[in-house]
């Protein structure tokens, strides 16, 4: 059983801090199956932190989730970005200088509302790399642990969806808007998937610079499908709502800012993997009506999708107190206290008590999916 079909693949989608919930899901798995290997990885924005970790662990399967448990739990807003008073203003003035300069370098460029340093040496550190090179891809592929890894980043240049690609007899693929490249994983790959627009800098990676592998993702789970999977564990950090809970308004009267960023985050970055499964799912029953000579290359498609059994959004406004002052004052003007559901405050909620609870959510919900998920991955 901890030795899946070399067609499995994992894929973990966006999400910023609402990722913890993929640790949490990945736990119980290890529960079950402490020595499994799962031969396809694929990955975007927080999620490609979790699918580099895991694709660069060369233990245990149940080792590296308690390790990659440990890094989250560890996490504060202040190893992601710098999150001082001095330094968020400093990066507003020079934002409010580009804006009334009218194209005059008045100021040092700007590349981002943060500081993201502190992100990148918190990932050098829990991928175990001085140079920047993920070595322990290496070694799986050699063992055959793994046979790909896929971490997807947004060509700022040509607007094309990116996917960095490691791994044994890769097949890649070209289309208008997305591609797959092959590649060594290193920790820019990483920078640039989870690299927010206009709030976290570009990451440049070759010629172009790069930013987070969500904004034109259309289709998710296409860079496991071109990987060779015929059977995907997909785990996603967007709680699908009834209808009657869809028809409930977030704020009264006009939205702030920060409802309109966060409905633009959700779509560009978490509904992407809904649309996609319900496509993969239409095309399966397609697929199954159809004659073998009919099916012009299509295959049917194993998938299963986890996703939060409650909302993760409302449940931040709880753990906002947290954040450092500074920070905190920024978003409030914002107006993420203004609505019921602060899309954007979950997103960039990095406090230990929020990231422990979203970890127990998701062994949760997994623990009450068991029967189905052993069922799937036997």
């Amino acid at each position: 059983m901890n030795d899946l079909p070399r067609n499995f693949a994992l894929t973990l989608g966006a999400g910023g801090a609402r990722a913890a919930y993929q640790v949490g899901v990945l736990r119980f798995l290890a529960r079950l199956f402490p020595d499994l290997c799962i031969p396809i990885l694929t990955g975007v924005s927080a999620g490609a932190i979790n699918t580099a970790f895991l694709a660069n662990y060369t233990g245990r399967f149940a080792d590296g989730t308690d390790r990659l448990r440990e890094l989250w739990q560890g996490l504060t807003l202040d190893r992601i970005f710098r999150s001082n008073a001095i330094s968020l203003a400093m990066n507003v003035a020079r934002w409010g200088m580009r804006l009334v300069s009218g194209g005059m370098q008045l100021s040092p460029p700007t590349r981002g509302l943060v500081d993201t340093a502190p992100l990148r040496s918190f990932l050098h550190g829990a991928l175990g790399t001085t140079d920047g090179t993920l070595h322990g891809v290496a070694e799986n592929l050699r063992s055959g642990r793994l046979r790909s890894v896929g971490v997807t980043t947004t060509n700022y240049a040509t607007g094309q969806s990116v996917t960095w690609v490691q791994g044994e007899r890769l097949s890649l693929w070209e289309r208008p808007l997305r591609r797959g490249e092959s590649t060594t994983l290193a920790v820019d790959h990483v920078m640039g998937s989870c690299a927010l627009p206009l709030f976290f800098p570009a990451i440049r990676i070759g010629p172009h610079w790069h930013g987070d592998g969500g904004v034109h993702l259309t289709a998710p789970l296409s860079p496991a499908l071109h990987l060779g999977a015929e059977r995907i564990f997909a785990v996603s950090t967007r709680y699908l709502k009834s209808t009657r809970e869809a028809e409930q308004p977030v704020t009264t009267g006009y939205p702030p800012p920060a409802t309109v960023i966060g409905v633009l985050l959700n779509s560009v970055f978490l509904d992407m993997l809904d649309y996609d499964a319900m496509t993969l799912q239409r095309l399966n029953r397609l697929v199954v009506d159809l004659p073998e000579e009919k099916r012009m290359g299509l295959r049917q498609i194993q998938l299963l999708v986890m996703r939060p059994s409650r909302d993760l959004e409302p449940l931040a406004s709880e753990y906002e107190p947290a954040l450092p002052r500074s920070f905190r004052f920024l978003i409030r003007g914002l107006g993420t206290r203004e609505t019921t559901s602060p899309a954007m405050l979950a997103t960039l909620l990095f406090t230990p008590d929020y990231i422990r609870r979203l970890i127990e959510i998701g062994e949760q919900d997994a623990e009450a999916r068991k029967d189905e998920i052993v069922q799937f991955l036997s």
